[in-house]
């Protein structure tokens, strides 16, 4: 599995970090188990302290029909489809082949079967086969494509519900410029601050950055809005 880099540059002071990851109450249980055994084999799954921020929002929120995009190995999504309420329904997208299994044997473990629906493929191709509304929807997928895949999940989401967007601050990197950032990461990098541009000053939504992790995006769609204009280009 490749490491992502990321994973280890704090947003905010390393103590703070460790503070958040170490004092705050860990999860009991089977899923419990397969965080610590994520985090032990350096798996990329949500940091503790965004899966506290997760485990107080839902009891709020209350979403009912919840989509994720990026299921990697399920942790995430089982985490949100135990607290949501009973009849609560969970739709993820994964294309990677490897992940689908071990996110499928995770479902199994915990019981999630019936709860969660795991959509394999490509994450744009299944956004636009989906039906809505959604009240929530989390994503955690490739960054270079949240721009892409912001659009669809706009028209999924329903009226004044929230949009998560994990790792959006690329370890501390994000105002950068251009020129410092490794060639391999500026297309990462270009599309993030494109994204941000957009969604951060739109009168549409409402936006807040929470420091959590590698910097989670929370965002309300106040009203409908035509965001087309970033869906990619087909070539002809």
């Amino acid at each position: 599995m490749k490491r992502n880099e990321m994973m280890d540059r704090p947003v905010i002071n390393n103590d703070v970090r460790e503070y958040l990851r170490t004092a705050q109450k860990p999860l009991p249980g089977k899923l419990g188990e397969i965080q610590r055994e994520a985090n032990e084999k350096r798996v990329p799954v949500i940091p503790h302290e965004t899966v506290v921020f997760l485990d107080w929002l839902f009891p709020h929120l209350q979403p009912k029909r919840v989509l994720e995009v990026g299921t990697a190995i399920g942790f995430s999504a089982s985490l949100m489809a135990q607290r949501m309420p009973e009849e609560g329904h969970l739709t993820t997208i994964e294309r990677n082949p490897v992940m689908i299994e071990k996110a499928k044997k995770t479902f199994t473990e915990l019981g999630l079967e019936d709860k969660i629906a795991l959509k394999e493929g490509q994450a744009q191709d299944v956004l636009q086969e989906l039906d809505g509304p959604f009240d929530f929807i989390f994503m955690d997928s490739a960054k270079a494509k949240y721009y892409d895949f912001f659009p669809y999940c706009m028209k999924l989401l329903k009226t004044n519900g929230v949009l998560a967007v994990d790792d959006i601050l690329q370890g501390g990197t994000i105002l950068q410029p251009d020129e410092e950032i490794p060639r391999r990461r500026r297309k990462i990098h270009r599309k993030l601050n494109e994204f941000l541009d957009v969604v951060l000053t739109h009168p549409s939504l409402q936006s807040s950055i929470l420091p959590l992790g590698d910097g989670l995006l929370l965002i309300t769609k106040k009203e409908d809005a035509d965001f087309s204009f970033m869906e990619p280009k087909i070539e002809e």
